[in-house]
Formats: C-alpha cells, structure tokens, sequence
C-alpha cells in the first residue's frame, strides 16, 4: 500500500501540542471541591473509571489518526499477476458468402453459425481464440487473445453483407480462408493448435487451393475440424425484391470430399451440419478436444483503500462521544 497525498502525515504534529496541553492545561480547567484534610483518601483504592480517566483523550487521538491517513489517500499498487491455466490456440474461420443467409438453418446459416460458436467461446474461457472470415477473399476480423468480450463483440457484428457492399468479392474461398487462419497458428507455442473451419460451399475463389493448405496446416501440426453446413438438397433464400423479399430454393451444394480430405490431411474431423442442433452437437464435440498449459499475466489495477480508515475513526468518534456522556460524564 502507499499514499497519493503523503503531505498531510505532516497533520501528525498537531498531536504534539494537543497532548502537551491536556497534561498541563487539564488540572487548571477542572472543576475543585475545597476539603479541609484529603489524607483519609490517600490509600483508597482507585476504580476503573479513575484508571482510564484518559481514554477519551486516546480515543480522540486515534480518530484524529485515522482522519489523517484517509486524507493521505492510502492506495494499492499496480500488480502484474502469473498464472498457468490450460489452454488450447484456436482459430474459428467462418464463411461469410451470402449463400450463408440461406434459412435452412434458423434464423439462417450465418446467425446459427453465429450464436454456436459464441456458446462454444463462452464455455472455453482460458482458451487463445480467434476469428479469421472468407468469402472470395479472406481476413483476420480477431487475432488469437484471451479477451472473449472483445471477439465476441467482433463476431457479434460480422455480416454477410461485406460481399453484397462489394467490401470484398463473393464466392468461396475455402483455401484462403483455411491460409490466414494457419498463418495466426503457425508460430503459436501451444501443444494444441487447431481451425475450425465452416462453410456451406465449395472452393471456387482464391490463390491457394484446399488442399495446398491444408498440408501446410499439417507442416506445422495444426489440426482442421471442419464443418460442411447446410440441408441436403435446396434451401430457402431470400431475394431482394422491389417492395420486400422473395423466397427462391437455391441448391446445396456442398464440397464434402474437400473437407473430408482436408480433416484427414491434419488428423481432424470432418463433420456435417443439416440443422441448428446438429451443429450444436459438433461444437460439443470438438469441445472434448485435449488441452495444453500457457501463461497468463494478469493486470491488476489501483484502487483507493481509504474507506476503511474513514469508517474507522467515525466509530472511534462516536465511541469517545458516547463514553464522554455517559460513563466519564463530569460533574460541575
């Protein structure tokens, strides 16, 4: 612990002269009863309130104490705290491609896809988790951190539309999206890296192929689940119209061999996800997966530590004041 406001122990001297005083000053401003002969009452025995005659006097010293110390501003230090949890790095990589509004799944692909893997961060909290998303093209949205509110925050707010608003190119681009997620895994120091990648489609954009990938995702031991996300045959998706939306079935069509291959490649799991629950089920699954031991710094802020101090001399005070009316109470 120590004081913003050090100066005001000088408050402390004031001490001096108050003791001073009630020793010197104290017999000159008590009330006398003149008596011809006091020797009858030099062996009388004293009693405990002629003993601690003075505690009010210590008692108002104390609280004057306390008073000061409150006034220094007593605080806590800044702390830096090391833990070793367990933990495992790894690396969500969503398809964002506006096939992904297809209502299949409910409310549809994207917000199912959404609000799974925001159950699955929340269950894992000492866990390096980041969020890489791919349409045509593919991009980090959170690198790998242990601050879930922030990257759930950023998945909260990750839509379909960036192709639509032409932010990047549609289509799928399941190679490059599988690339960038490696490249934040790469240089991890965790005994367990791993990418969950899901999609509802098949590679169709991109410099890297599928498979290109996943050997380097293999080269550094990186392990892929990934998860094929659709019914089985056509899905609603809502149209654009003048005036509102219109419902068209458009085909699902899902390269299954792909992610199977990319799964074995790494020795992952290929999964497929035909509704909400199913999906569920896979993020349960791939939740069982082994963990490993990293080092966490934790930062503790200061925060002032007066108010014990200040609840300490108003009880004091109160004390002193209640004794001096009762118990001590002198008689003029």
């Amino acid at each position: 612990m120590e004081f913003a406001s050090k100066a005001y122990f000088l408050l402390l001297l004031l001490l001096i002269p108050y003791i001073l005083w009630y020793f010197l000053g104290r017999k000159k401003s008590e009330p006398t009863m003149r008596m011809s002969d006091t020797r009858i009452y030099q062996y009388a025995p004293k009693s405990m309130r002629v003993r601690l005659i003075h505690l009010p006097m210590v008692l108002r010293c104390i609280c004057f104490v306390l008073i000061v110390i409150a006034m220094a501003r007593p605080q806590t230090h800044y702390s830096w705290d090391n833990k070793t949890v367990e933990g495992i790095d790894i690396m969500l990589a969503m398809d964002v491609s506006t096939s992904m509004l297809a209502e299949d799944l409910k409310p549809n692909r994207m917000e199912a896809a959404k609000d799974v893997a925001t159950e699955f961060i929340s269950g894992r909290p000492t866990d390096n988790i980041g969020l890489t998303i791919f349409a045509g093209e593919a991009f980090t949205q959170c690198p790998m951190t242990t601050d879930h509110a922030s990257l759930l925050r950023l998945l909260h707010d990750t839509r379909t539309d960036i192709a639509a608003r032409g932010l990047i190119d549609d289509g799928t681009a399941v190679g490059m999206g599988l690339a960038n997620a490696v490249t934040r895994l790469k240089d991890s120091k965790a005994k367990s890296k791993v990418v969950i990648l899901l999609t509802d489609g098949s590679n169709n954009m991109g410099d890297i192929s599928p498979m290109t990938a996943a050997e380097i995702a293999k080269s550094y031991g990186i392990r892929v689940y990934t998860i094929g996300v659709g019914t089985n045959k056509v899905a609603p998706y809502p149209m654009p119209v003048a005036g509102g939306v219109q419902y068209v079935n458009i085909p699902v069509e899902i390269d299954t061999q792909t992610l199977r291959d990319i799964a074995q490649t790494t020795d992952g799991n290929f999964y497929r996800a035909t509704s909400t629950a199913e999906l569920k089920k896979i993020y349960k699954d791939i939740d069982k997966l082994e963990k490993s031991k990293f080092n966490v710094k934790h930062f503790a802020k200061r925060y002032e530590a007066y108010q014990p101090f200040a609840l300490g001399a108003l009880l004091v005070l109160l004390l002193e004041i209640l004794l001096r009316l009762t118990w001590f109470r002198r008689i003029p």
